[in-house]
């Protein structure tokens, strides 16, 4: 029997693909896929010196820091300097996680929830008529317009939800199979 009777015999068999076709499409997916890890990867990496560079600032200065969340009028003396000690630190290591990719999600929704609360805060501090400095970049943001200060805010936000939901849908991609 010949290769074309036997193929129309067998159910659910398929022609041979040759190899030349199946590894240009796998070298297109990879180029692909590499591609897009490349792009998630540097995204991790700017958004991790940024939080990088804005918790050792305020971890160098904290007693300034705590000055800048005292300003916000929201917490009291007490709370603003416990968390200007506290707050650069994690920053730092939610960094470093986002780099190392260690405990990865954690440091995400962590970074994720602290630029919610500070653009929230400072949004609040705006519409009760506050002229503060955000603090956020130690003396390098006081001169920061309040459309400046929202729109940084907003870009890093918009990076790191980017991240969480690349990172959600595969684990539901990965829960899937």
């Amino acid at each position: 029997m010949d290769e074309e009777e036997q193929m129309n015999q067998t159910p659910n068999a398929e022609r041979p693909i040759l190899s030349v076709e199946s590894s240009a499409a796998t070298t297109t997916s990879n180029i692909k896929h590499r591609t897009s890890n490349i792009f998630w990867r540097i995204l991790d990496f700017v958004l991790a010196g940024i939080f990088i560079y804005a918790g050792a600032l305020k971890a160098f200065d904290p007693v300034q820091f705590a000055r800048d969340i005292d300003n916000y009028k929201i917490l009291p003396w007490t709370v603003s300097v416990a968390l200007a000690f506290y707050l650069p630190w994690l920053e730092i290591f939610c960094a470093l996680g986002l780099a190392f990719r260690f405990l990865y999600r954690g440091a995400l929704s962590i970074l994720t929830a602290a630029i919610v609360v500070f653009t929230l805060a400072t949004i609040a501090a705006k519409v009760r008529g506050l002229d503060i400095t955000c603090g956020c970049f130690g003396h390098a943001s006081q001169n920061w317009s309040f459309p400046s200060h929202l729109a940084t805010n907003l870009a890093i936000l918009a990076a790191l939800l980017a991240l969480l939901f690349k990172v959600a849908s595969q684990n539901r991609l990965r829960n899937a199979v």
